[in-house]
């Protein structure tokens, strides 16, 4: 027993060990992350059949994974009122290997294997690692033929890839997000035209704004010229609030470099644009040859309820108000040529036009306020927030306050599982203290010949 007491302190040191070097942040300190994914999105695998597959609901996010030439299944259980919206995030890994024609495709079924719709994202002639998004809506109004029923609905998400691509698995992150009808019924005409011309991009001193890493921790942006320093490899995020009526645009430019050599690297610096359900509306690229260069996404039009309605992909997105989003990705290829260290960045954003109202929607989004702009959203694109709320404004200083908090919540639960076992230490010696000192007594009354004392009775004071 004497060997056992000195045993169990040294499993529970060790087990506490293991708890602390588990704690978020602290195994992987110091790998850089290619991707912020959202803190409360709940773990799900994909299953190989529809049989199998897991349910998710709307206004949730899920982690996940796809294997280089997966295709995996989720379900979907919706009503006949709200159009939905799967959006699937593939994340390679800083070094993979990725060519022209790998990418993820999404779709969505209904339980007789009819497709409701589909979307897909690829690398193209950028050929470089980076978060790219697939989308698909299950939608729902008096234009759409199919897939309208109540009932179980699947998605699936598949994995292109070429040869001589990487064949590790790629982290994915679900987003589902439901939308309901309208009150009365709506214009199902798309717009004819609009003001499809560039418009002159924001002059002026630029703010310093930190850009995130994915679209759950994006730096709020509004109308104005916007500095950020970005390294080869990295993709940054951004967001903007633009409400019903009002027209984004935005142009991105790299700044050039102290050396070099002479040639250039095509699809160098690639900017995209996504709407509030993270669906690619356009991207842009440059080559870049050591001067500075710039890019610039095609006007689009207006936000309009009727857009969807739209054949063309870039008005039919523009559907609704909320956050919509830009990233910049620098090509790896860049530092061989003109060094590893960041360049400069500016982002030219314009929201143009006057907010309107919005369609008279019946029930509510999920999540909510996904289709509209707040008064808190407005602020936060003064303040220049993440979409993690971290409220860290200009400045550029949003990371170190990022690491700070995680080093502060690493520390804090770190002392928090160490004063656990320490509790339970104590909680252990105390009850075999007691166990004891109980069979000493009772040893002791036997001996005596006296009837030892009740069985039961009020616990030891611990």
């Amino acid at each position: 027993m004497g060997r056992l007491r000195r045993v169990r302190p040294t499993l529970a040191a060790g087990a506490a060990l293991c708890v602390v070097m588990a704690l978020p942040g602290q195994a992987a300190a110091g790998t850089p992350s290619p991707y912020a994914f959202d803190g409360r999105a709940m773990p799900v695998d994909g299953a190989r059949n529809t049989v199998d597959s897991v349910k998710l609901t709307p206004g949730s996010t899920y982690k996940s994974s796809l294997a280089r030439g997966g295709k995996v299944y989720y379900q979907l259980q919706l009503d006949g009122r709200e159009t939905v919206y799967v959006s699937a995030t593939a994340v390679p890994g800083l070094d993979a290997k990725v060519v022209y024609g790998d990418g993820v495709e999404v779709s969505l079924q209904d339980a007789n294997g009819n497709r409701c719709d589909s979307g897909d994202a690829r690398f193209g002639t950028s050929q470089s690692p980076r978060p790219i998004t697939a989308w698909a809506v299950r939608a729902v109004g008096p234009a759409e033929n199919r897939c309208k029923v109540a009932g179980t609905y699947y998605v699936v998400v598949e994995r292109n890839s070429d040869p001589g691509s990487s064949t590790e698995t790629w982290d994915t992150e679900l987003r589902v997000v439901s939308e309901p009808g309208v009150a009365k019924s709506a214009s199902t005409t798309p717009p004819e035209s609009w003001n499809s011309a560039s418009p002159t991009p924001p002059t002026g001193t630029r703010a310093e704004r930190r850009g995130g890493t994915g679209f759950n921790d994006a730096r709020a942006l509004r109308t104005g010229v916007w500095g950020d320093r970005i390294e080869p490899g990295q993709t940054l995020f951004y967001r903007v609030p633009v409400d019903w009526g009002q027209q984004i645009s935005a142009s991105a430019e790299l700044g050039s470099a102290s050396g070099g050599r002479s040639e250039f690297v095509a699809s160098a610096l690639v900017m995209s644009l996504s709407n509030p359900v993270r669906a690619r509306l356009d991207d842009v690229d440059t080559a870049y040859d050591g001067q500075q260069k710039t890019t610039t996404l095609d006007p689009l039009a207006p936000v309009a309820y009727e857009n969807r309605y739209s054949p063309i992909d870039g008005v039919a997105g523009t559907r609704f108000a909320g956050w919509y989003y830009l990233s910049v990705h620098l090509n790896p290829k860049v530092a061989p040529q003109f060094g590893k260290g960041p360049l400069d960045l500016t982002l030219r954003v314009n929201v143009d036009g006057a907010a309107k109202s919005g369609p008279a929607y019946v029930g509510r989004a999920r999540p909510a306020d996904q289709f509209s702009v707040t008064g808190q959203d407005k602020d936060a694109a003064v303040r220049g927030d993440t979409a993690a709320g971290d409220g860290s404004g200009d400045g550029g200083s949003g990371g170190n306050r990022d690491g700070m908090k995680l080093v502060a919540a690493g520390g804090f639960g770190a002392g928090s599982v160490l004063l656990l076992v320490l509790g339970v230490w104590t909680l252990i010696g105390r009850r075999r203290a007691a166990a004891s000192a109980a069979a000493a007594a009772s040893d002791s009354a036997a001996a005596s010949g006296s009837a030892p004392a009740s069985q039961y009775g009020p616990p030891p004071a611990w």
